[in-house]
C-alpha cells in the first residue's frame, strides 16, 4: 500500500520555524539556560530517542564546525519526532538543515553568483543570486537530510525541494536574456527575452532540480514535493511552469506533487491540465476560508476553486490546506472536519482527498505548530468517522 490508497491522508507541507538553541549553537554563539531547557523539555515531551546527548553537546557551546553539524543533525530528529508525535501520516524534518529555500539550492549549483540581499515581503530578506555561467549541480543538496531522516523516522517519508521555475524566478538573469538589443525591433527583442526566459527555466529543471530528485529517488525517496512560490507570479508562464515540472520529472519512477502558495488559484486553470505527472497538488485554502462551521457551498467560501482540482483530467489527488499559517489562531477540530468534508463531498471521492496546513509553519512558534497539527488530526479523525471510514 502507498501514500495515495488511503483516504484523508495528513501530512506536513515544508518548514517548521528553528529552535533558539539550534540557532545560536549553529551560528558558534554561547546559549542561555532558557535555551538548553528548551532542548530538555521538548526533547523529553517528544521522547527524542538519546537527546541527552544533545543537551551535553549544547552544555559546550559555542561549539566548532563538526559541533555545529551535530547541533542540525538533532535538529533534524526533534522535527521529525514533532511531526510524528502529534499523529502524522507522513513527514520529514522540518526542513532543519537547509538555511532557506532558495539560497540551500542556489549554494549547491554552478552557474550563479551571489548579488546581494533583496526584500520578500514585510521586513524579510533574502539572499539572491545571478544566472552567470552553465547551469549544473555541484552535489545532491538533500542526501544528507534524506538519509538521517531514513533513519530517524518511523512514519513515512515525503521530501520537500524547491522547484525550478521559483529557482528561475527568484534569480537575476546575466545570461539567457539576449532581448536588449536596441537596434533590434520591439517585437524581436520580446520574443528574444521570452525564448532566454524559457531556455533558463528549463536548464534549472534539467540540469539542477532533475539530477537532486534523481538522486533523492537512488536513495529510496518514494515521494517527493515540488515547492513553487513562484508558480503564478507572471500569469503569461503558466505554460513554463508546467513545461517545467514536466522536465523535472517526465521518465522517472517516484510520487510527485506540488505545493501551490497563495494565489488566485483560478489562474492556474487550464494550464495544469498538462501537469499530467503531477499526482498531488497541496494548496492553502484556510487562509481564505472563514471560521465558521458548516459543510455547504457558502459556509466554505476559501474552498470554492476546488471543483476545478477536481476536473482535471488525470484525476491528481488534492491537498487540502485546513490550517491558516499566518494566525496563531488554534483551529478546532470541528472546523477542520466541516472543511474536510466539504471537499470530499465535492469531490465524491475521500481517496482524492489529503490533508495538512496551508504552508509550512516556521512563522509559527512550536507550541502553536504543535496544537494546530494536533487540532487537524483531531479534525480529520472527526470526519472520518462521519465518512465511515
Amino acid at each position: 500500500m502507498t501514500a495515495f490508497d488511503r483516504p484523508l491522508l495528513t501530512h506536513e507541507l515544508g518548514s517548521l520555524a528553528k529552535t533558539n538553541w539550534r540557532v545560536k549553537a549553529a551560528a558558534g554563539r554561547p546559549l542561555e539556560d532558557r535555551d538548553v531547557e528548551e532542548a530538555r523539555s521538548w526533547g523529553e515531551r517528544l521522547a527524542v530517542p538519546g537527546h541527552g546527548e544533545l543537551l551535553e553537546l549544547l552544555g559546550r557551546a559555542p561549539l566548532d564546525q563538526e559541533g555545529k553539524e551535530a547541533v542540525k543533525r538533532w535538529s533534524s530528529r526533534y522535527g521529525i519526532r514533532f511531526l510524528e508525535s502529534v499523529g502524522l501520516d507522513v513527514v520529514y524534518d522540518g526542513e532543519q538543515q537547509r538555511s532557506e529555500m532558495y539560497a540551500w539550492a542556489i549554494a549547491h549549483a554552478r552557474g550563479f553568483e551571489w548579488r546581494g540581499t533583496t526584500r520578500s515581503f514585510d521586513n524579510k530578506y533574502y539572499s539572491k543570486a545571478a544566472v552567470t555561467g552553465e547551469i549544473g549541480l555541484q552535489a545532491p543538496y538533500h542526501d544528507d537530510e534524506f538519509a538521517l531522516a531514513q533513519e530517524a523516522a518511523d512514519a513515512e517519508l515525503k521530501v520537500p525541494i524547491t522547484g525550478a521555475y521559483t529557482i528561475a524566478d527568484w534569480s537575476f538573469d546575466e545570461r539567457y536574456d539576449t532581448g536588449t538589443d536596441l537596434r533590434v525591433a520591439a517585437a524581436e527583442r520580446h520574443a528574444r527575452r521570452a525564448e532566454g526566459r524559457r531556455r533558463f527555466i528549463l536548464d534549472v529543471a534539467r540540469n539542477l532540480i532533475r539530477p537532486n530528485v534523481e538522486a533523492l529517488l537512488a536513495r529510496g525517496a518514494g515521494w517527493i514535493q515540488i515547492d513553487e512560490p513562484a508558480g503564478s507570479t507572471e500569469p503569461g508562464e503558466l505554460d513554463r511552469f508546467v513545461e517545467s515540472f514536466n522536465a523535472t520529472v517526465e521518465g522517472l519512477e517516484g510520487t510527485f506533487s506540488t505545493h501551490l502558495c497563495f494565489s488566485d488559484y483560478e489562474l492556474f486553470f487550464p494550464a495544469l491540465e498538462g501537469m499530467h505527472r503531477c499526482q498531488q497538488f497541496a494548496v492553502g485554502f484556510a487562509n481564505y476560508d472563514t471560521r465558521e462551521l458548516g459543510t455547504s457551498e457558502e459556509a466554505r467560501p476559501g474552498y470554492a476553486v476546488i471543483p476545478r482540482f477536481r476536473d482535471l483530467p488525470y484525476r491528481p489527488a488534492l491537498g487540502l490546506g485546513v490550517l491558516d499559517i499566518h494566525t496563531d489562531f488554534i483551529e478546532p477540530p470541528e472546523l477542520v472536519r466541516d472543511r474536510v468534508l466539504y471537499a470530499a463531498s465535492v469531490f465524491g471521492d475521500p481517496d482524492r482527498i489529503q490533508v495538512m496546513p496551508d504552508c509550512g509553519l516556521r512563522t509559527r512558534s512550536w507550541e502553536v505548530a504543535y496544537r494546530k497539527l494536533e487540532s487537524m488530526v483531531a479534525g480529520v479523525a472527526l470526519a472520518k468517522k462521519e465518512l465511515g471510514l
